[in-house]
C-alpha cells in the first residue's frame, strides 16, 4: 500500500485513509428513508450516454443523504461519488491526485493552498463550475447550521475566487491534509444553484459534477443514473449508466447476480465458493474498513480501565473474522491495515486473546468478576452473538440490544447512551480526519468524549507535517501507538470489498478508499 505520485508543491504522496465513519455498517448504511420517487428522464438517456453502452447493476447500498453536507453515514461516499466530483480524488492507492483541480500549490508555512481548476468546467445541469462556485460550496460545507461537515473545516479561514479558475484557501493554521481531506465528502463541490434555491431537495436529488446525473430515485428501492456528458473525465466513463440497490441479501445475493437482478453486488466471504461456482466472477479488493467494538470510557462498566482493558484481551479476533468474513481480511489491533503509512508495525498484538488473563482484570475492578454490560447492534445474529459468547466466558453478564438500523446514528453517534456497539469504521480520506472520527472529543466513534492530551498533541502533528516530509510516517505511526495504547476501542478485524459480477462486465478497479468506475465496460 504505498505511494508515490505527487502533486503541487508539496506533493501529496501518501497512504488514503479508511473513509467513513462507516457508522455502523448496518446501522447508518441503512438510514436511508423511504418512499417516494424523483421521476425518470429516460428518453434523454440514451443521448446523455453518447457512445458509452451498458448499465451497471450494483448491489451495493443507497446513500442516506444525496447531499455530502448532510450524509449521515461514512459509506455513502462511494453512492455520492457517482454523482459529485471534489477538487481532487483518491487514486486506487488512496493518494490524492487531481480531478476538478489540475494542482495546487501550498504557501511556505503550510497556511495558504491555492487551487487551480481546469478551464470550463460544468455541472451535470451545465451550470458553470467556477472558482466562485466552488467558494460557495465550501463555505456552505463549513457555515450550514445542519453541515455534518463542518467539523472537518475548522481550520478554513477564508476562501477566495481569485479569478474564474484559482480557489485561494487561507486556514487558521497548517493544515497539508487538505487535498485528502477534499477527495471524500468534505471536498464534493454541490452547485449553488440548487443550495442557493432549495438546499432540502438535495437529500433526494443530487446537483454534482460527478461521472454520472440522477434521473430517478425511489428510497430505499433504487437509483437510476445515466452518463453525465460533462464530468471533467467523461471520456474514460464507459458505462452508459448505473442502477443503485440496497445491499442484497447474503442467501439471495448470487441468485440475484445469475438472474441478472445485479451484474455487480457486494457478497459476504461464505458466497464466494457459490458465485465462483455459478460462473461469477469475485474480486476481494483490499479496503481501509475495520470491524471495531465502540466503547464508552464513560459509562460503567468501562470507566474502570481494568474492565475496559480486560475487553481487549476477552475478545478472540480469529475467530470473530472466520465468522464474519470466512476469514477474508486479517485480525487487527489497530485502525489502519498492515501496509498503510499510519499502520505501525511495531504495535504488534498488544491484545492477543487471552481469557485467563482478562479474568484477573476484572477481578481487579471495581465492579468485581462479573460486571453486566448491554452489547448494542443492529443485526444481533453473527458476530455481536459471538462476542457476547466470549465475553460471558470470562465474566461479563452481556445482554443483546438489538437497535433499528435507521435508529443507530441517532442512538450511538449523538446520543453517546451505550456502553458498548458492535461497529465499523470505514475510514476517511485524511488520516487527521480519521483521527478525528475515532479518537476525537467530538469523533463519532469516541462516545466517551475524552482524549488524553498527548493523543490530541500527536494528532494536531499530524496536519502541520508536510505529506512527502521524511518524517510524516513516524509522526502518524506515532499518533497510532497512542491511541491504541490509550484508547477503549477494540479492533477486530479488516473488512476487505469482496465483488462478484458477470461475465460481461470488466474488472472493477481496486480502489482503496472509494470505489470508481472509469474503463469498466460492460459488453
Amino acid at each position: 500500500m504505498s505511494t508515490t505520485e505527487q502533486f503541487g508543491s508539496r506533493g501529496t504522496s501518501r497512504r488514503g485513509f479508511l473513509a467513513l465513519g462507516f457508522g455502523a455498517v448496518g446501522g447508518a448504511l441503512l438510514a436511508a428513508c423511504g418512499g417516494t420517487s424523483t421521476g425518470a428522464a429516460s428518453g434523454a438517456n440514451a443521448q446523455l450516454a453518447g457512445n458509452a453502452t451498458g448499465t451497471l447493476k450494483w448491489g451495493w447500498a443507497l446513500p442516506t443523504s444525496w447531499d455530502p453536507v448532510t450524509s449521515s453515514a461514512g459509506w455513502d461516499v462511494h453512492a455520492l461519488s457517482l454523482a459529485y466530483a471534489g477538487l481532487t480524488q483518491e487514486n486506487e492507492k488512496g493518494d490524492a491526485v487531481p480531478a476538478l483541480a489540475t494542482g495546487w500549490k501550498f504557501n511556505a508555512d503550510g497556511t495558504q493552498v491555492t487551487f487551480t481548476l481546469r478551464p470550463n468546467l460544468k455541472f451535470s445541469d451545465g451550470t458553470a463550475l467556477d472558482a466562485a462556485a466552488v467558494k460557495q460550496s465550501i463555505e456552505r460545507g463549513r457555515d450550514a447550521k445542519n453541515s455534518l461537515i463542518a467539523s472537518q473545516l475548522t481550520t478554513v479561514k477564508k476562501v477566495t475566487a481569485q479569478d474564474a479558475v484559482t480557489v485561494v484557501i487561507d486556514l487558521t493554521v497548517a493544515n497539508y491534509q487538505i487535498p485528502n481531506l477534499f477527495a471524500g465528502k468534505t471536498g464534493m463541490i454541490v452547485n449553488p444553484a440548487a443550495f442557493t434555491t432549495d438546499a432540502t431537495g438535495l437529500a433526494l436529488k443530487p446537483a454534482g459534477a460527478g461521472p454520472f446525473s440522477l434521473t430517478s430515485y425511489t428510497q430505499n428501492s433504487k437509483a437510476v443514473l445515466v452518463r453525465n456528458p460533462n464530468f471533467w473525465n467523461a471520456d474514460q466513463i464507459k458505462l452508459a449508466g448505473v442502477e443503485l440497490y440496497p445491499l442484497p441479501d447474503a442467501a439471495t445475493v448470487v441468485a440475484g447476480l445469475q438472474s441478472g437482478q445485479y451484474n455487480l453486488a457486494q457478497i459476504p466471504g461464505s458466497e464466494i465458493a457459490a458465485a465462483k461456482a455459478a460462473g461469477l466472477a469475485v474480486q476481494v479488493i483490499p479496503s481501509l474498513v475495520v470491524a471495531t467494538l465502540d466503547v464508552n470510557a464513560a459509562l460503567p462498566p468501562f470507566d474502570d480501565p481494568n474492565a475496559a482493558l480486560a475487553l481487549k484481551y476477552a475478545v478472540d479476533r480469529k475467530a470473530l473474522l472466520q465468522t464474519a468474513n470466512f476469514g477474508y481480511g486479517d485480525v487487527a489491533y489497530q485502525p489502519f491495515p498492515a501496509g498503510y503509512v499510519g499502520n505501525d508495525p511495531a504495535i504488534g498484538q498488544p491484545y492477543a486473546y487471552d481469557p485467563d488473563k482478562a479474568k484477573v482484570l476484572l477481578a481487579q475492578s471495581k465492579y468485581g468478576p462479573n460486571p453486566e454490560v448491554t452489547l448494542t447492534t443492529s443485526v444481533a445474529t453473527g458476530v455481536p452473538e459471538q462476542v457476547q459468547s466470549q465475553l460471558q466466558a470470562v465474566g461479563f453478564k452481556v445482554k443483546i440490544e438489538v437497535i433499528p438500523a435507521a435508529q443507530f446514528t441517532q442512538i450511538v453517534y449523538v446520543q453517546h447512551s451505550r456502553a458498548l456497539t458492535v461497529d465499523a469504521f470505514a475510514g476517511r480520506d485524511s488520516a487527521a480526519q480519521a483521527f478525528q472520527v475515532l479518537f476525537g472529543q467530538q469523533g463519532l466513534m469516541n462516545p466517551g468524549r475524552t482524549v488524553p492530551q498527548e493523543l490530541l498533541d500527536a494528532v494536531n502533528k499530524i496536519s502541520v507535517t508536510p505529506l512527502d516530509s521524511p518524517d510524516y510516517p513516524a509522526v502518524l505511526q506515532a499518533a497510532t501507538a497512542l491511541a491504541v495504547k490509550d484508547m477503549p476501542n477494540v479492533f477486530l478485524y479488516t473488512v476487505p470489498r469482496i465483488l462478484a459480477r458477470s461475465s460481461k462486465v470488466s474488472e472493477i478497479p481496486a480502489d482503496t478508499v472509494v470505489q470508481r468506475f472509469e474503463g469498466v465496460t460492460i459488453k
